[in-house]
């Protein structure tokens, strides 16, 4: 007999999952979360999930307690002898150190993969990893799904003349050469030097954009800092437009105070990560059914690259 699914939730994904799972044609399962007075997080669920496929739901993005729930929730099921675990993390927090480039630093990337498979995930689903290589870090199926199938249709709804696509650094070249194929376009790069963290000290435009409309794509955005000068050195150059199409909105310090005062025309997201707050130049796109569809193929055993463009 084919194993029953059940969807699950953390409590800050929870805005999601509940699209995830009306998309899905189901409702999420019963779980209780409680606290006790140190902080310290307890999960107990409500229903059964012997023999049953779960599909646990939340994003690991600040604060840690957010990853921690997941785990618990994870190693919950595996003790009440649910069959198979997926872990859906449409944002894997921590993933930004994902090698040793320097001497003395942790691979948090790879340290997050160990305590899933520790935890007893079966398989994870996420959507644009900070570096694609990072699906190598697990020894678990991993589907990693593409921001593109979501953002590739409302570029073309903007029905812009002379688009460019822009990465804001080298290492996102490889993403935005993605984009740039799928919409038959032009792509320019900027090449960045960072002081530090979070610090831009220096930015060069690689390639012409001039009287273009162009579309900066990254896989996240934390301060707003590095898009906001991105903007306003391609506008400088002579650009009529910039929009930045990115799928995780972390939006930390002073972030949105940096979009409304950049020369952007427009921020498009996913809703991977809620906003903190609303703003005029940010437009919020949904994974919802994206992610039901991948959940589908996965429980049928269908091809998940199927949804990609």
């Amino acid at each position: 007999m084919p194993s029953t699914v059940k969807i699950f939730s953390g409590t800050e994904s929870l805005y999601l999952s509940e699209q995830i799972a009306k998309a899905y044609g189901d409702k999420l399962g019963q779980i209780t979360r409680q606290r006790f007075s140190d902080g310290e997080i307890f999960i107990s669920y409500d229903e059964s999930v012997r023999g049953m496929e779960l599909f646990l739901i939340q994003s690991t993005f600040p604060s840690a307690d957010n990853l921690m729930e997941l785990l618990i929730m994870v190693d919950a099921a595996k003790r009440a002898s649910a069959s198979y675990v997926t872990a859906v993390i449409p944002y894997f927090g921590y993933a930004r150190q994902d090698r040793k480039d320097k001497p003395r630093v942790a691979i948090t990337a790879k340290l997050v993969a160990n305590l899933f498979k520790a935890a007893g995930v079966d398989r994870l689903m996420t959507m644009d990893l900070h570096a694609g290589q990072i699906q190598g870090f697990f020894d678990i199926p991993v589907d990693h799904l593409d921001g593109l199938t979501l953002f590739i249709p409302y570029i073309r709804s903007l029905n812009l003349e002379n688009l460019v696509v822009a990465s804001p650094d080298v290492g996102g070249l490889s993403r935005a050469r993605t984009y740039a194929k799928a919409l038959n376009c032009e792509l320019v790069v900027i090449d960045k030097h960072r002081a530090k963290a979070n610090e831009v000290a220096s930015m060069q435009l690689i390639g012409n954009v001039e009287n273009a409309n162009v579309i900066l794509i990254d896989d996240l955005i934390d301060t707003g800092g590095t898009i906001s000068k991105a903007a306003n050195l391609i506008i400088e150059r002579g650009a009529l437009s910039v929009r930045a199409i990115i799928t995780h909105p972390i939006l930390s310090g002073k972030a949105y105070e940096n979009i409304e005062s950049s020369t952007l025309t427009e921020l498009v997201v996913s809703d991977s990560i809620p906003l903190k707050k609303s703003s005029n130049k940010i437009k919020v796109l949904s994974v919802a059914n994206l992610f039901a569809l991948a959940i589908k193929k996965v429980h049928e055993h269908g091809s998940v690259s199927s949804l990609f463009l």
